[in-house]
């Protein structure tokens, strides 16, 4: 798949799907959680197919609903770093990255 430039929307809209996903997360609503943090990463996919990838190791395994959950999670949070990352510094200041994920992603590549 052919790398295109992340937009400020594309990071906006993958920002909010990721606190969505963490606050269904934390409430105990996993179903809910993984379809959040799965919409954070088809904002802007990087590799084709990959979430259906992970959904298929996923379901070879014998994993518990919220250990999924913590892979998709995960999954969503390293993408949402590369798009970070990959923003200019004008795009920086046009979309309100949430310092807590600012914070959680230093380090991460």
């Amino acid at each position: 798949m052919e790398d295109k430039a992340v937009t400020v929307d594309q990071v906006r809209s993958a920002q909010e799907e990721f606190k969505t996903g963490d606050e269904h997360y934390k409430g105990g609503n996993y179903r809910e959680a993984i379809a959040a943090f799965r919409k954070a990463v088809e904002a802007h996919p990087y590799e084709e197919g990959h979430l259906e990838e992970l959904q298929k190791r996923l379901k070879t395994g014998n994993f518990k609903l919220q250990q999924e959950c913590m892979a998709y999670m995960g999954c969503a949070a390293v993408h949402l770093s590369r798009m970070i990352t990959e923003l200019t510094e004008e795009q920086r200041d046009q979309v309100p990255v949430d310092e807590g994920l600012l914070e959680a992603f230093k380090g991460w590549s």
